[in-house]
């Protein structure tokens, strides 16, 4: 079986996990380019990406919107459940997916997908869970990483290449 789906948390995970808010009360994140990049090219190749997250955001909302993702979940306090429900839609199962999450909220769907990867400064509980620890940290290239080892594992590094050449 193949990973057909990656899962992404989005704070500590697409992100640092800071939330700084404005004067004015505005939401403010950051996103890394190059985690950006590896999901467009996830997609390209013909895979599936879906965004489950515990907050609410409209800056996320837009992130997944300019990434191309399809499948995308707020305010998600089961993330396993929603993602089982995905699953069935898709017609696929755990065996085809790999997720990557940080803190308590991410251990349930952690442990439930077929690979699980955490970044460099993830919660202790999940790192016990975890297949992969990755080496970077959350919103500063873990999600990069882990597309990256995953294109290694399913041999689609040529294709992944040829994207951009």
């Amino acid at each position: 079986m193949s990973i057909e789906l990656i899962v992404l948390d989005v704070d500590g995970t697409m992100t640092d996990g800071k939330i700084t808010y404005s004067q004015n009360g505005d939401e403010v994140k950051s996103f890394c380019v190059k985690d950006g990049l590896a999901i467009a090219s996830w997609v390209k190749l013909g895979k599936q990406v879906a965004i489950i997250t515990g907050r609410s955001s409209k800056i996320v909302e837009r992130r997944a919107k300019e990434l191309g993702i399809e499948h995308f979940y707020q305010g998600i306090h089961n993330k396993r459940e929603v993602l089982e429900t995905l699953l069935d839609e898709l017609n696929l199962t755990m065996e085809n997916v790999a997720s990557i999450g940080d803190d308590l909220n991410d251990y349930k769907m952690l442990d439930s997908a077929k690979m699980a990867f955490v970044p460099a400064n993830a919660s202790h509980y999940v790192l016990k869970i975890a297949d992969v620890q990755l080496t970077s940290r959350g919103g500063d290239g873990a999600v990069r990483e882990m597309i990256e080892q995953l294109i290694v594992l399913e041999g689609l590094e040529e294709q992944y290449l040829k994207l951009w050449y």
